[in-house]
């Protein structure tokens, strides 16, 4: 398995697994198969511009997805995660922690201390995933916005020292 950056040339490649995840995890975003099947070349473009994405590989397909952002009004050594999908048929083998370790590293090499990402209730493949990553509960829940029945709560994973985060070391204080 290799994990590799898009570039805005990669284009299709993410519209093709980002289309594939809303398929069959539609519940797990914030947008929807509906919304996305009608983006156009230059919007795929202007994302992979704005943020970087990763994608697992295995074999030439296309596993796993995950992007970081910088949340507007977020403190500037703050990144978020979003968007993070493996194929069901990958999942439990590696993937995530792949996917993670990429998105980890980027945020790190970017000036990054901290990162966070919304984990929605009862998710308990994620839950098991972000917390053998370093990952935290902060306590801090809101409904979901494109569900309000659901709940999520946001989890965060300080980052520092070495290249993928050490959990042990605490962000810094904030006044």
């Amino acid at each position: 398995m290799r994990v590799d950056r898009l570039t805005e040339d990669d284009w299709e490649t993410l519209r093709d697994i980002r289309l594939r995840a809303l398929t069959t995890d539609s519940a797990a975003y914030g947008s929807s198969l509906e919304r996305e099947q009608g983006f156009k070349e230059s919007h795929w473009r202007m994302r992979l511009r704005a943020s970087p994405w990763f994608v697992a590989v295995v074999r030439d397909q296309m596993v796993g997805l995950v992007c970081v952002i910088s949340e507007p009004g977020a403190p500037a050594e703050e990144r978020h995660l979003v968007a993070l999908w493996v194929s069901p048929e990958r999942r439990g083998v590696g993937v995530g922690d792949a996917l993670l370790g990429a998105a980890e590293s980027w945020a790190h090499d970017d000036g990054a201390a901290l990162l966070s990402l919304w984990l929605v209730d009862g998710n308990a493949v994620a839950e098991r995933l972000y917390r053998r990553a370093g990952y935290a509960p902060t306590g801090v829940r809101m409904p979901v916005p494109r569900d309000r029945s659901l709940t999520e709560e946001r989890w965060t994973k300080p980052l520092g020292g070495e290249k993928f985060g050490r959990s042990d070391q605490r962000p810094p204080e904030r006044n």
